[in-house]
């Protein structure tokens, strides 16, 4: 191979774990180069609220948490069980402190508690504060002419908002990344400059191709290359071959994320798992044909095609979609299903939280999404579901509103149920008409079946074998959590600290 380059490290990537890779790679003295596939840094991450799950960290401690690891370790191991490597497991839990401590010894990085109720709350151990923290708010003027090269949140790109002065959650994170990595001429960021390739020779990746607007380049290198892309759940292809329930449609996050370096690790030989798997929502369908993310449910009920509520509409998101799944699969289930509520808040739906703004619901009405009726009845025929099945489900539901006690589905009982409802039961009684109903689907923030690694983030052939030089994290590595989400943060954390674990490696 003539070479047209050389470094290091070379980061393929730039979420949370492509920035700690190069960050701690630069930091360590090792030459990089990062490389994005789009126009904009930050991917997925830059969307998300920037939080990570990381127990026994020193924001926590600051905060005045006693917790020990091994009582973090007990409700994480219990919610993810065996479907992933008990050492891989330790090795998130055990390095979650020290990536923090390192990161903290810079200025350009201050975080901040923000509780939040772990996914699982009747598992052992499970926090109804969690172990979660986030980045401080960072005033975008710092950016300087770095802000135009931050991926703005989805409702800046995709609802046409203005440009926040302030950034929060993963626009922080990754803002601050951004400012830290400006200050090392190590660090060599590239947009607009896609992985081609990966060159194995022997037993060892010795560099890779990459595709920018000058044509395709040789990177030679001495280190490593870092995997940290994000998914595939916009590669329409791949979710079919690998069996991925929903859509493109559904996908949360960038365009970009079409899991080409994931293919280009298999092309050399490495091993993946969990490709069926991905981050889990209900998807709120929009008129524009997507079906979004969507959390903060504190009214209304879910409703299925024979009218029946069939699930609790405020259990933890990714709970809530396999649960969504399991139906489906089991033929319990068509979409659209529908969230039915009533007209105490003048039409407005029972979510707090819908990720990007919900915006004129006349446009809804306009797309079959939103239907309406001044009696259940009236509503029952135009969603198409029996009305009397109706009637009785908003019966039963008000009455367990009046009770304070979901005997059904149990919503409220757990801690992250009522997080979006000020710890009270999140339920209302669907008795003021007229009556409402918004149609639902499957939403995902990203598919999470990647290359299989070891606990250092080294990438493992189909025979468990390292391939030396290569390493994952992100989306673009197995999930350490398995088929389960255990916590607000478990995606950038985790993404995080392995890039943590890889970029120490190398060093």
């Amino acid at each position: 191979m003539a070479w047209d380059e050389k470094c290091d490290v070379l980061v393929v990537g730039s979420g949370a774990g492509g920035m700690v890779g190069a960050y701690v790679a630069a930091r360590e003295g090792l030459s990089v180069i990062l490389v994005e596939s789009s126009d904009r840094f930050g991917g997925t991450s830059a969307y998300s609220g920037g939080g990570a799950w990381l127990p026994c960290n020193p924001v926590l401690k600051r905060a005045g948490s006693d917790e020990t690891l091994e009582e973090a370790a007990v409700y994480y191991h219990a919610v993810v069980g065996d479907r992933t490597p008990r050492a891989l497991q330790d090795a998130y839990l055990e390095a979650g402190a020290p990536l923090i401590e390192y990161l903290e010894q810079d200025p350009d990085f201050e975080f901040m508690v923000y509780p939040w109720p772990d996914y699982y709350g009747l598992a052992p151990n499970a926090s109804a504060e969690g172990r979660h923290i986030m980045p401080m708010p960072l005033a975008a003027s710092e950016l300087g002419e770095l802000r135009a090269t931050l991926r703005p949140n989805l409702a800046e790109e995709r609802a046409g908002e203005a440009l926040a002065d302030e950034l929060l959650g993963g626009q922080a994170l990754i803002g601050r990344f951004l400012l830290a990595l400006s200050k090392r001429p190590n660090a060599d960021l590239r947009r607009e400059t896609a992985l081609v390739e990966l060159v194995r020779e022997g037993d060892r990746v010795t560099g890779a191709v990459v595709r920018g607007v000058g044509g395709d380049r040789r990177i030679a290198v001495e280190r490593g290359v870092i995997i940290a892309a994000g998914g595939f759940e916009h590669n329409a292809e791949m979710r079919t071959r690998y069996g991925v329930p929903g859509t493109t449609s559904g996908a949360m996050g960038p365009k970009s994320n079409t899991g080409v370096p994931i293919q280009a690790g298999i092309a050399i030989g490495a091993d993946v798992d969990l490709m069926d798997q991905a981050w889990w929502s209900p998807g709120l369908m929009r008129p524009d044909g997507s079906a979004t993310f969507t959390l903060g449910f504190d009214g209304g009920m879910f409703i299925n095609q024979h009218g029946q509520r069939f699930m609790n509409e405020s259990v933890a998101y990714d709970r809530a979609g396999r649960e969504i799944i399991g139906l489906l699969e089991a033929g319990k289930l068509t979409l659209p299903f529908w969230l039915v509520y009533d007209d105490r808040d003048g039409g407005a739906p029972p979510i707090q939280f819908p990720n990007q703004p919900i915006g004129n619901l006349d446009d809804y009405r306009a797309a079959g999404l939103l239907r309406s009726g001044a009696t259940l009845a009236e509503l029952a025929a135009r969603i198409d579901v029996p009305a009397d099945a109706l009637e009785a489900s908003a019966q039963r539901l008000n009455g367990f509103v009046e009770r304070g006690e979901d005997e059904d589905f149990h919503r409220g009982v757990e801690a992250y149920d009522r997080m979006f409802s000020e710890g009270k039961p999140p339920m209302d009684t669907v008795s003021r008409p007229p009556f409402h109903a918004m149609a639902f689907g499957l939403s995902d923030l990203g598919t999470k079946g990647g290359l299989r690694t070891d606990e250092n983030a080294r990438v493992l052939d189909s025979n468990g074998q390292v391939i030396q030089g290569l390493y994952a994290a992100g989306n673009s590595m197995a999930a350490v959590s398995g088929e389960a989400y255990p916590g607000g943060g478990n995606p950038v954390g985790s993404s995080m600290v392995f890039a943590y674990l890889a970029a120490r490696d190398m060093a």
